[in-house]
């Protein structure tokens, strides 16, 4: 099954899987936090972030028609262009209390690189990684640097330079739950143009102060060309440079992550200048937010800077212990 080119789109519904399920053109779809509905198309992947204001799901739709499947523990649907893959598993126990997710990180990233490229689809566009206490530890025992050296093992010899654009992001979990890391992905049979922020250090070349191994994702992904596609941005947050801005204000800190999205966007406009200069109609955002106490004043803000822009808002712990609040998502026309 090949198509001419990637088509792909994002959209959030208040219709039941089931019914979005049904079109022979849906990649993936997703439901956020504990009452999310359940089904058991391999389409379809709950994620344990819980969502504020009336629940809704996240569409991908690709070209018809898609096909999907399972691999043992891992999800898959194809068009012939594109390819939507997820995987779950438990942190196995480790020597000590952090080990666990390093292991779980190289045993996803080595089996999701070795079946991209056995189906066919090599290049990997976009990365979501959802983990459990991403800042519990101190030092280089913090959990969301041990899933670093994890990821990097499992992504074995990979340019830097070619990295996809990601989140990393960690859920709130209940005391004495089993620790599980989730990641899925969209890949491509062609290749898309990764793309950095001129105000931005490169993640994958932060300095030893953040860990043995750098974050390995860039700032955002341009889909490849002849495609019907957004571009792909990765989770943006208050930081210049390498540093975390602002860290007693989670207004200002909104400020900051919005100026370094218009930042990306020219970037991206250099290349694409069809692109918008700001986010418009086509932008689908997901805003997480670290304190739930400050989820009405994030939706305030942005009600008041982006208006009329579609986005889900949930609650989810930033990378970095400073930061309260990160954005993903798509821009296009």
């Amino acid at each position: 099954m090949l198509a001419s080119s990637p088509r792909y789109s994002v959209d959030y519904s208040g219709a039941d899987p089931a019914s979005i399920l049904a079109g022979d053109d849906v990649l993936a779809v997703f439901g956020f936090g504990a009452d999310a509905p359940h089904h058991d198309d391999p389409r379809y992947l709950r994620v344990a972030l819980e969502p504020f204001g009336e629940p809704r799901l996240e569409v991908w739709r690709g070209s018809a028609p898609v096909a999907c499947g399972r691999d043992g523990d891992l999800v898959w649907a194809e068009d012939g262009a594109l390819q939507f893959g997820a995987m779950e598993i438990d942190e196995p126990p480790g020597v000590n209390v952090n080990d666990g997710i390093g292991a779980a990180a190289e045993t996803i990233y080595a089996r999701m690189t070795q079946f991209t490229r056995e189906r066919g689809y090599p290049h990997l566009l976009r990365i979501w990684n959802y983990l459990d206490g991403i800042t519990v530890g101190q030092g280089d025992a913090e959990r969301y640097r041990v899933f670093c050296v994890g990821r990097a093992a499992g992504l074995g010899d990979f340019d830097p330079a070619q990295l996809p654009a990601a989140t990393a992001i960690g859920k709130v979990s209940q005391a004495g739950a089993t620790q599980r890391l989730q990641v899925y992905w969209l890949a491509s049979r062609t290749p898309g143009t990764p793309l950095e922020n001129p105000r931005q250090v490169s993640a994958y070349r932060y300095p030893r102060q953040y860990g043995p191994q750098p974050p390995s994702f860039a700032r955002a992904m341009l889909p490849p060309a002849g495609s019907a596609m957004p571009l792909l941005l990765s989770g943006t947050a208050a930081i210049v440079g390498h540093e975390s801005r602002h860290i007693d204000s989670v207004d200002t800190q909104l400020d900051e992550t919005l100026a370094n999205f218009d930042s990306l966007i020219a970037a991206a406009r250099a290349q694409r200048p069809s692109l918008p200069a700001r986010f418009g109609p086509g932008a689908r955002l997901k805003v997480y937010v670290r304190d739930s106490e400050e989820v009405p004043a994030v939706m305030a803000a942005l009600d008041a800077r982006l208006p009329g822009i579609d986005r889900i808002v949930v609650q989810a712990a930033v990378c970095r212990r400073e930061l309260r609040v990160e954005i993903d998502g798509v821009h296009d026309l």
